[in-house]
């Protein structure tokens, strides 16, 4: 298999293409054209490989657009006129988001009941993962000698000004937050947070890559990011690459427990006017050659078994995914989201 590398843009997130169709009459025309219509929240740039070869293999178009937010509600307020057939998103809230607004429909599929975990998708199949990714640590290669690190640890006053993360209300890390809830409750996870605040070596901000530049710089030990960003830096990016030499990845773990992952997934929209494209789209996606692209383009786990990861995130280490089921964290996402502010977690 021929490997392609991606770079990921570090500017907002912007609509590459804006071709979705307008009316119920140019849907049904789209539909006789062989198309299919997708928002996303994923960068378009990112994931254009997939829906390339998955219009070689199927002879349907992929129109898209992405953005950075707005998409359930957008679909939401277009309606039964959404042009809209499958919505993409990086994050299980924004899954859940999209059921609570009644934009989707469950997704009827033998394949993906076969290839998707139950605790990776709706029990009522209104959303599946596609792909994982984890939230670990980038530790300086110079001074943190440790190999092995569990969350809970963040709070600890070893690592006292030391720890680099971006916004607490980034729903990266509002899903770690949430899934500290599930393992220890409220009263536990405030505490923690409490901990981590007064750890830090500086107020959240940034992304990903910037929290890895900052370790780069000395300005703290530990930056909090998610895998695929370290391998992006490590190969996407020259500028980047020395923020990637001077970390490593560390593979985090919740005490008694396994390694924090969150996931893109897919949605059938309600009134998805292309709804047998969407369900071939789907499905392809969660086939052998998308998740061999997930895997090897994009440097995020495959939710497929079988198929072999990346050279690079392989090289992280064994990921052993904590087994709580994706929608007990999206449950917690508000009161997550509470006491990032209840603590003061940004200031």
């Amino acid at each position: 298999m021929t490997k392609t590398k991606s770079s990921r843009n570090t500017r907002p997130w912007r609509t590459l293409q804006c071709l979705a169709v307008a009316t119920a009459a140019t849907t049904t025309t789209a539909a006789a054209q062989g198309e299919v219509n997708v928002y996303t929240y994923r960068e378009a740039k990112l994931i254009q490989p997939l829906f390339d070869a998955f219009t070689k293999a199927s002879g349907i178009k992929v129109n898209v657009v992405s953005a950075a937010s707005g998409l359930e509600q957008r679909i939401q307020t277009e309606g039964v006129n959404s042009p809209a057939d499958v919505l993409l998103a990086v994050d299980i809230s924004r899954l859940e988001a999209a059921v609570r607004a009644g934009i989707t429909q469950p997704i009827k599929s033998k394949l993906l009941d076969q290839v998707v975990e139950p605790r990776y998708r709706d029990s009522e199949g209104h959303w599946y993962a596609l792909s994982m990714r984890a939230r670990v640590a980038y530790a300086s290669k110079e001074r943190v000698p440790q190999t092995a690190l569990h969350y809970e640890d963040l709070a600890e006053a070893t690592w006292k000004g030391k720890v680099c993360i971006r916004s607490g209300q980034h729903y990266y890390n509002i899903a770690l937050f949430a899934a500290h809830i599930v393992k220890h409750g409220k009263i536990q996870t405030e505490q923690w947070l409490r901990g981590l605040k007064a750890n830090l070596a500086q107020r959240p901000s940034g992304g990903d890559r910037e929290t890895a530049r900052d370790v780069a710089a000395g300005k703290c030990d530990l930056g909090i990011g998610n895998t695929y960003y370290w391998a992006l830096m490590a190969h996407a990016n020259p500028a980047h690459k020395p923020w990637a030499d001077a970390t490593r990845v560390i593979l985090p773990t919740f005490k008694n427990g396994g390694t924090h992952v969150n996931v893109s997934g897919v949605v059938l929209t309600r009134h998805a006017p292309n709804g047998a494209n969407a369900m071939r789209l789907i499905e392809w996606l969660a086939g052998e050659q998308a998740q061999y692209l997930h895997a090897d383009v994009n440097y995020e786990y495959p939710i497929r078994a079988g198929i072999a990861l990346n050279p690079t995130v392989a090289g992280y280490g064994a990921l052993n995914p904590d087994p709580m089921p994706l929608a007990a964290i999206a449950q917690q996402a508000k009161a997550a989201a509470d006491l990032v502010d209840q603590v003061g977690f940004n200031n």
